[in-house]
């Protein structure tokens, strides 16, 4: 994937291999003039394997990944916490030589009710140069010393790819508008998996494949053409080493395959959510500069 380093958050697959279950509280008296906390995003309830039909709907299998993303509280639990962040990690990249190149990166995220208006900002470190690729407003730019360019066909391709091919937009399949249908069942290494395609509403497909015993997302498929080439190329990514990130849950390891190959291992090193951020860090710094003059 050239020039782009994308951590899938932004990207992002988020589920635990079981629901953890919180010990009660004993519960005390309150005083009458007592002020009422505020309330946290209720646990919701998982269908038990005894109460599930023998053919689980597709839009069945995405709610009990969001169940489990959101370490039970599903929805509520991701939209409070999981509006905003701010990611840092590493990338290894391998070339078609078999040379590795590791990239630095920070990406930070702002989600908004609708996809068009998320804004998404990828700073990036390479041996050579330091980049960013913003997203916002509905279009996307790059940074180089301060100035702003347009990136290539190819390295826009990918950057818009990775955002809609990702753990993300199956959390956020409603608000995305997308659809979700079933693929019937799967079983690799050992693990049994339900099997499920998401179109969104631009028609690019991804198929997700789920453990049919965590509801974690283990990994991911789509086909891209790339700009230039009249060849489409299968991707992969895979999804490891789940930690729990602020009530949800994150794959801190994901690796990226084209037509079977490992191309990128992104690692995380912090991440954290509810971050405050300036708007300026997703605006085109020369457009902000000429409309501050008089």
């Amino acid at each position: 994937m050239p020039c782009v380093v994308v951590a899938l958050c932004s990207g992002f697959a988020f589920t635990s291999s079981s629901r953890a279950q919180e010990p009660k509280k004993a519960e005390q008296a309150k005083p009458a003039d007592q002020t009422k906390p505020a309330e946290q995003p209720k646990r919701a309830d998982l269908p038990k394997r005894g109460d599930q039909p023998k053919e689980v709907t597709a839009e069945q299998v995405a709610e009990s990944v969001i169940i489990i993303a959101g370490n039970g509280a599903g929805r509520a639990m991701l939209t409070q916490i999981r509006k905003n962040g701010l990611e840092r990690g590493r990338e290894t990249h391998t070339s078609a030589d078999g040379r590795a190149e590791e990239i630095r990166y920070e990406l930070r995220f702002v989600h908004g009710e609708k996809p068009d208006k998320d804004k998404v900002r990828l700073d990036s470190k390479t041996p050579q140069a330091e980049y960013s690729l913003v997203y916002g407003e509905g279009r996307l730019f790059g940074i180089i010393n301060g100035a702003t360019f347009t990136p290539r066909a190819d390295t826009a391709a990918d950057f818009i790819a990775q955002q809609a091919h990702s753990i993300d937009a199956l959390l956020r399949y409603k608000e995305y508008e997308s659809k979700v249908t079933s693929a019937g069942k799967d079983k690799q290494q050992g693990i049994d998996l339900y099997v499920i395609d998401l179109v969104d509403k631009a028609g690019r497909k991804t198929r997700y494949f789920v453990s049919a015993r965590s509801f974690r997302v283990l990994s991911l498929e789509y086909e891209e053409t790339r700009p230039g080439s009249a060849t489409p190329v299968k991707y992969t990514k895979r999804f490891y080493d789940y930690r729990f990130a602020q009530g949800t849950w994150v794959p801190y390891r994901t690796v990226l395959l084209e037509d079977g190959k490992l191309t990128v291992e992104t690692h995380i090193l912090t991440v954290q959510y509810g971050v405050k951020m300036e708007d300026s860090l997703f605006q085109n710094p020369e457009a902000a500069a000429s409309s501050g003059n008089p």
